[in-house]
């Protein structure tokens, strides 16, 4: 559990450096009622991925691995091993392409108004089919012995580590106020040149040590 739990906090501070979603939130700080907007976008994108994660570890992907005819230990090793596997491959994809994402331009950069809590969930719902480290979060998730409760408290650790730049965005509106808005646009700056190399670097790091441990336990066994 605690080690399940300490892969959460780490891949989804990783995968936190999106700016699909952080791009928004810096924009989101400069219109009227910042800090407000930006908490009801964080709060469309931590619902959204909060249920689509639910729903893996707790519906279809805990009864698939009920089918599964392996002892649970091995099968645990398994589903870390995978989970390792597929995060360096994302991480080598992010670094092939990293000049290509870095120039990708931010969503709603030129948004006008509509609902921030709208947005959020809309562009979770859009960025699912490339939440290539949640899936493999989730993955070792079901392939771990851990208690209903215990799956639905790592999945909440994963969403609150995605969403923590967003709320620190929110935090810094409240306490700064508009003094905020030149650092916040250079961290954005940042973000939009760097995000790909730090991204695929963290996913390797996890992910070679899922693969070790799942290869290890395999071997073991």
């Amino acid at each position: 559990m605690l080690r399940l739990a300490i892969v959460g906090l780490t891949v989804g501070l990783a995968d936190s450096l999106n700016p699909s979603t952080v791009g928004p939130a810096v924009y989101l700080a400069t219109v009227a009622n910042g800090a407000q907007r930006v908490m009801q976008f964080t709060l469309g994108v931590f619902g959204v991925n909060l249920v689509v994660g639910l729903f893996l570890v707790l519906g279809p992907g805990d009864f698939l691995f009920g089918l599964i005819p392996h002892p649970q230990e091995n099968a645990r090793h398994v589903m870390e091993l995978v989970a390792g596997v597929v995060l360096v491959l994302a991480a080598g994809g992010l670094w092939l392409g990293r000049r290509t994402l870095a120039r990708r331009e931010l969503p709603m950069q030129r948004g006008k108004g509509g609902s921030a809590l709208v947005a959020g969930a809309s562009i979770a719902v859009v960025e699912l089919p490339t939440a290539i480290p949640y899936f493999a979060f989730a993955v070792a998730i079901v392939g771990s012995s851990a208690t209903v409760p215990a799956k639905i408290a790592l999945v909440g650790v994963y969403n609150v580590a995605f969403v923590a730049p967003l709320l620190a965005v929110a935090c810094v509106l409240l306490i700064a106020g508009d003094a905020a808005d030149p650092w916040l646009a250079k961290a954005g700056d940042w973000l939009q040149r760097r995000w790909p190399v730090v991204l695929a670097t963290l996913l390797l790091v996890v992910g070679s040590i899922l693969t070790v441990l799942g290869g290890t336990g395999l071997v073991k066994a």
